[in-house]
């Protein structure tokens, strides 16, 4: 997991951030009642908080993406 805030997933294209965003929507829409993913992505270009959560949560989803292509080193996932 990264360690330092500077230091953040940047996906390289449209179609990883999908992928990566897609591992980890469930997750954050179970735990924040009331809002979804997409209302945080909304929020984050005029709210720090919202912009460092989105960054945490990718970190995460990158996180499982490693684990999935180790488990499955045939997976074609970003």
């Amino acid at each position: 997991m990264l360690s330092n805030s500077h230091e953040f997933v940047q996906p390289v294209d449209e179609a990883e951030r999908a992928y990566l965003e897609s591992l980890v929507r469930a997750d954050y829409d179970k735990s924040h009642p009331g809002e979804t993913f997409d209302d945080m992505k909304r929020r984050r270009s005029f709210s720090r908080e919202d912009k460092g959560l989105y960054r945490d949560w990718l970190a995460i989803a990158a996180e499982r993406a490693k684990a999935a292509r180790a488990a499955d080193p045939n997976l074609l996932a970003a």
